[in-house]
């Protein structure tokens, strides 16, 4: 490839990525799921198994709390999510995931699992899964949620 072809590290992990988030955003408008906007499922995304707290997830959404806070009002209006109160903390509240949102949960990781087979089919079993090592590793130095 030529030098004024390639592009930047950073954007040829960019790439990837948005595709994958373009990909499962149209297979879930394709499900029925075409009620919430794709700022609304970046923060849905974020909520962990047994529910997050909301600044968590405006921290990991790179967004405000305010704004969180608008889009969890949003989701749990559209049944995505429930705001419950937080077992380790009476006074705070967690956002878990509710029924319509395990439902997208189970779209989205089929899709996911449909890119990733086509990504091995293209990259062979050795690479795909040397790629997969080699950013797990990268992970390490630049998720501060990865611990």
């Amino acid at each position: 490839m030529e030098d004024e072809q390639r592009v930047n590290l950073g954007v040829a992990m960019f790439i990837p990525y948005r595709y994958t988030e373009d990909r499962m955003f149209r297979a879930l408008q394709d499900a029925g799921f075409d009620d919430w906007t794709l700022a609304q499922c970046r923060v849905f995304q974020r909520v962990a198994a047994a529910g997050s707290r909301l600044t968590d997830l405006a921290d990991q959404a790179q967004v405000s709390k305010q704004s969180a806070g608008v889009m969890v009002d949003q989701l749990e209006r559209l049944g995505y999510v429930r705001r419950v109160p937080d077992p380790a903390d009476g006074r705070a509240r967690l956002i878990v995931i509710e029924g319509r949102g395990r439902r997208a949960v189970e779209v989205a990781q089929m899709t996911l699992d449909d890119i990733l087979s086509e990504w091995e089919a293209y990259l062979g079993t050795r690479n795909f899964t040397l790629l997969g090592q080699i950013l797990d590793q990268l992970r390490e130095i630049t998720d501060p949620y990865s611990r």
